[in-house]
């Protein structure tokens, strides 16, 4: 479930309207430390064999989102070693 909050811009006075706990492309790229044509390739060209799996993304018009929740649980298919 997404939880929305509005954001006044002082420059411009209008208002825009954020996910919680959503990130933009860009915002996830950095969270995760990849590129963002990484994730742009998986989403033009879906999972494809012998290639690292991108994480799910929600697609709402032509804006892509992805939820931290959702990236946290993705990197952690990926851990090695140590203990849980």
């Amino acid at each position: 479930m997404f939880v929305y909050h509005s954001v006044i811009s002082a420059k411009d006075k209008s208002m825009t309207i954020q996910l919680i706990n959503s990130l933009t492309e860009q915002q996830a790229a950095l969270y995760l430390s990849m590129s963002r044509s990484f994730l742009r390739q998986g989403r033009m060209n879906g999972d494809r064999e012998n290639r690292t799996p991108t994480p799910p993304y929600y697609k709402i018009g032509r804006s892509v989102r992805y939820k931290k929740t959702d990236l946290d649980s993705w990197l952690e298919q990926f851990r090695q070693g140590g203990a849980a």
